[in-house]
């Protein structure tokens, strides 16, 4: 359930994200019905799951963010979470910025790099909605995650052939398939966890 304030800042979230889009192309999806079913119910939904595995907050890292998804919506709803978004365009990144100070949401930052070259403090917790596949969302991040700490993956179907070939030191210890209100499309997570022993690289 969303508090008063929280759904307010998400519909104003859905306002910056049209307005900006008709100028600087931050996602294909242009239509608002379309972008809160797509983009706002879809990363909504993984929100549960985030609360259950990090109940107390924590450090969280979207790669791969575009125009904050699903960052925005975690720094939202989960408040005592520290969260960072990183995309290598620029104006994706400043807009993210942009939310942050306009919402506002003072734990919700970003970063214009490339994740392989991003340089931060380690992350509880890595997820990513669009960026490409398994095994490279977990080799570029790797150096980036806790430990103990876990990957995220928003995916469609489950996606049976990328998780048979994640490297051998990280497991994929739990599948989670999404129902999404009004979304005719499969949704899943794919969590993943370095194999107790395995270093980081």
């Amino acid at each position: 359930m969303l508090s008063e304030w929280q759904a307010d800042g998400l519909l104003r979230y859905m306002d910056l994200l049209q307005r900006w889009n008709a100028t600087y192309n931050l996602t294909a999806v242009r239509e608002r019905s379309a972008m809160l079913t797509q983009h706002l119910l879809d990363c909504i939904a993984i929100v549960p799951a985030l609360r259950r595995a990090m109940p107390d907050g924590g450090r969280v890292l979207d790669v791969g963010s575009g125009g904050g998804l699903p960052g925005v919506v975690i720094a939202a709803l989960m408040p005592h979470t520290l969260v960072c978004c990183v995309d290598a365009v620029g104006k994706k990144a400043a807009f993210v910025q942009q939310v942050s100070a306009t919402l506002p949401l003072p734990r919700l930052s970003s970063a214009h790099s490339r994740v392989e070259s991003f340089q931060h403090a380690p992350f509880d917790l890595i997820t990513a909605r669009a960026f490409g596949d398994l095994a490279d969302f977990v080799r570029l991040t790797r150096r980036l995650l806790a430990p103990g700490g876990q990957w995220l993956a928003m995916k469609g179907k489950v996606p049976d052939k990328e998780m048979a070939e994640v490297p051998a030191d990280i497991e994929v210890f739990h599948v989670e398939r999404l129902d999404i209100p009004g979304l005719d499309a499969e949704r899943c997570l794919v969590w993943m966890r370095m194999v107790a022993g395995a270093k980081p690289r």
